[in-house]
């Protein structure tokens, strides 16, 4: 048998014949979070609360049996968790020794909360800017030391194994290259700790989309589908675990929607989505919202980082862009060429350039588009300008571990008339700390031709780390 379990004592009834197809379609996981989240919550957020539940899936009758946790087999108990320095048994089966190795990370996570900060020759992850640093630091280092990632090799380019570079999209395919040359890859699916899906929504939606036909989705979900009915023929590992240790990372809008291609891939798999939209089915407990970077020159960032003191930004608060969506029409009736303070703009006249506006600027404002996700906090933290979200639903990049508030500003999309008068509010001594924290979270979202540690690919690398660490796959 397989068990699969939300290590918050939630537990997830997985779907999986092992092998001949994707199995049974009926197992459904819990919206919301147990009461002992923060066992691990290394973010320090309450949590939500739903009644426990357990699956036990028989392999060899093809079952699936739900029972409250009261009803179940009890689980491995934390006293009984093998200890950070236990040696494990080289005769029990790799999935256990898997998940021995990640309960170990999960002991280490949560004792240094009691301890000193741990040394590090590059960086030590401190101050308001995270919501637990010692947390953070820990769990970053035992990542470095366990995390292994299975890339599936099936499927060929330009849809599979590639992605754009040098577009709003840029993640796909820097993270896609990135991957598959990095130490965290392992050719042995059984050291694997999670599973890509090596696919890219912005090429399957730049090569299959058909415009014009009835059914715009077909083609490209069928693609998806394919994929997946694929390696779950050829593997054991999907149906194992119904998905639940298998991911897929997509920055295009449609990103979301093609993940409905596969139930088991929305509602079980880890998605790692640009358009991290609460609304649209997002789920915080397992799914991670990655940064919307538009890298023209590929992953070449010169000229992009830094800018003046706030002391040297005269322009209170800047913005250009198009008319779309429900948000920005509402920003631009309010403030469009009205106050020489608040320069916001449909189209920027021809003498001013837009990162230079941006480098002028005490306050950037991020506003949805027709989707939550925007270029434009990354470009602001890159120009050390204060992003002010204007976002409704949205779950910001790796908030599991930033907290946003110290080095950005929200506001409701209807104190939009007010905006000013609430950024004028802000004391000078409280936007300089904005300022300087936003400066110091940079890093998380700077993009390395070769990956450096704490940096985007690593961020989003940890983000896919802590949802494993939230699944049990046990054997019985």
């Amino acid at each position: 048998m397989i068990r699969a379990v939300l290590y918050h004592r939630r537990v997830f009834p997985p779907r999986g014949n092992g092998g001949g197809g994707r199995g049974m379609r009926d197992g459904k996981a819990p919206d919301i979070l147990s009461r002992d989240h923060q066992n691990l919550n290394i973010s320090g957020k309450p949590p939500e609360t739903a009644p426990p539940v357990i699956a036990v899936v028989n392999k060899k009758d093809h079952q699936t049996i739900t029972t409250p946790r009261s009803q179940a087999v009890p689980l491995l108990s934390e006293s009984l968790a093998p200890p950070s320095t236990a040696r494990i048994d080289r005769n029990i089966s790799n999935l256990l020794r898997v998940e021995a190795a990640l309960q170990q990370a999960r002991s280490a996570i949560r004792n240094a909360r009691k301890n000193n900060p741990t040394d590090d020759i590059d960086y030590i992850p401190a101050g308001p800017i995270y919501r637990n640093a010692l947390s953070f630091h820990r769990s970053y280092l035992e990542m470095e030391k366990k995390l292994k990632v299975f890339v599936y090799e099936e499927g060929e380019q330009p849809i599979f194994h590639n992605g754009p570079c040098g577009s709003i999209y840029s993640i796909e395919g820097y993270f896609m290259s990135k991957i598959e040359g990095t130490g965290f890859r392992t050719r042995n699916p059984e050291d694997a700790h999670v599973f890509f899906l090596p696919f890219s929504v912005a090429s399957i939606v730049h090569f299959i989309y058909e415009k014009n036909i009835s059914d715009q989705w077909r083609p490209m979900k069928q693609t998806v589908r394919d994929y997946v009915d694929l390696l779950a023929v050829k593997y054991p590992y999907w149906n194992r675990s119904s998905g639940f240790d298998h991911f897929m990372l997509a920055c295009h809008d449609w990103g979301p929607e093609l993940s409905k291609s596969v139930p088991e891939l929305f509602k079980n798999s880890i998605r790692a989505l640009c358009n991290a939209n609460k609304s649209e089915g997002f789920q915080p407990w397992k799914d991670v919202s990655i940064p919307e970077i538009n890298l023209q020159g590929g992953d070449d960032m010169t000229g992009m980082l830094g800018g003046p003191a706030p002391s040297e930004r005269p322009i209170l608060v800047f913005f250009a862009g198009g008319v779309h969506g429900p948000i920005r029409p509402i920003l631009l009736d309010h403030w469009e060429d009205k106050d020489p303070d608040v320069q916001v703009h449909k189209y920027l006249p021809k003498n001013m350039s837009y990162h230079s506006m941006m480098r002028q600027s005490k306050y950037c404002i991020c506003p949805s588009g027709y989707e939550v996700a925007s270029p434009r906090m990354v470009e602001a933290l890159y120009m050390g300008c204060v992003p002010v979200l204007i976002k409704d639903h949205y779950v910001p990049p790796f908030d599991d571990v930033l907290s946003w508030k110290s080095f950005s500003v929200t506001i409701p999309t209807e104190d939009i008339p007010n905006m000013k008068k609430i950024l004028q509010a802000i004391p000078m001594k409280k936007y300089a700390r904005l300022h300087k924290r936003g400066v110091q979270a940079r890093r998380h979202f700077e993009v390395n031709l070769v990956p450096q540690r704490y940096d985007v690919f690593h961020m989003t690398l940890h983000s896919i780390w802590l949802r494993r660490l939230n699944i049990r796959l046990l054997e019985r």
